[in-house]
């Protein structure tokens, strides 16, 4: 009954929930990116952190906002909600008040936003799988090794085949399943290999071989992601992405190659996602574009992912 009640909460937006039972996997960089990335094109954007304790989703947002602040650059922030901790000795009022917050997050933006980008703990709960079931567009970052293959999938120590889905990819399919029966609507699950070494490896080779594997019996997307580049780990205390305007006024310092290339990489990978983007938002974007242009400001990127 509260999933039925939450779906229909979720409206016209289409809702991108970035989800996966392993921290460190880049969950929040990926959550920024594309949030940053969906108004650069002119959507309008709301987002919401659920993971309470960790919170990078929202200091990755209030860096953002800090930086545009002190410097005065027009950074493009979404509105953003952050899921307060519950602290009662009662987990049934836990799950009770933070649905609740949830509930009341998505209501607020259901009508009036294109876009509604959720970021979810690392570690299984009852608002992390409500978010599943919600989601149009599920995105799961993963680090390039077997250990962050593990959550996903089971493979034979002498072969390296796929040999079993593991907890998280049964979570999934429990809740595309739920999906499906809600509304007839099939969520787009995408696997997205993070911190990919910029050599070629055999482990590179074997974990990209366990993924279409399990692509092919789970029904995802495996796409590359961001490579190991420390200007990621840069980004961070001023809120920045790779598709800022990245001169010496926004970093502080000169950009590099490492800049240059993550923006490319960044922008293929947004491609990829095939997100459906909102045409009056593409006209808000070339117009805001040719008003830059006329006051002799540098032309900001306007359509950066594919429908």
């Amino acid at each position: 009954m509260l999933l039925q009640a939450s779906q229909s909460q979720t409206g016209a937006a289409h809702v991108i929930v970035l989800g996966n039972e392993k921290g460190g996997s880049g969950k929040s960089t990926t959550a920024v990116h594309i949030a940053v990335a969906l108004l650069k094109a002119g959507q309008r954007v709301a987002t919401i952190d659920l993971d309470s304790r960790q919170q990078s989703f929202t200091h990755y947002i209030a860096n953002r906002a800090a930086w545009a602040r002190r410097t005065g650059l027009e950074l493009e922030l979404p509105q953003h909600c952050c899921i307060e901790l519950s602290t009662s000795m009662m987990v049934a009022d836990n799950e009770a008040a933070e649905l609740s917050q949830f509930a009341a997050a998505l209501s607020a933006v259901e009508r009036t936003f294109d876009f509604v980008v959720i970021d979810t703990p690392g570690n299984d709960g009852y608002l992390m799988r409500l978010a599943h079931s919600l989601a149009d567009t599920l995105v799961t970052p993963i680090n390039d090794s077997f250990l962050d293959f593990d959550v996903l999938g089971t493979i034979d120590p002498q072969t390296y085949s796929c040999t079993g889905e593991s907890h998280y990819a049964t979570m999934v399919r429990e809740s595309r399943k739920q999906r499906r029966q809600l509304d007839g609507t099939t969520t787009d699950w995408i696997v997205v290999r993070n911190r990919l070494s910029m050599l070629g490896s055999r482990n590179k080779q074997l974990v990209a071989e366990g993924l279409q594997q399990l692509a092919f019996r789970l029904g995802f997307r495996a796409l590359d992601g961001f490579a190991e580049r420390v200007v990621y780990r840069e980004f961070f205390p001023r809120g920045l992405t790779a598709l800022d305007d990245l001169d010496e006024a926004t970093l502080g310092t000169r950009p590099s190659m490492g800049h240059v290339t993550a923006r490319e990489e960044v922008i293929g990978l947004l491609r990829q996602l095939k997100l459906p983007l909102d045409e009056r938002g593409r006209r808000r974007a070339l117009a805001r574009a040719e008003w830059f242009a006329q006051v002799d400001k540098p032309l900001e990127l306007d359509d950066i992912i594919s429908a």
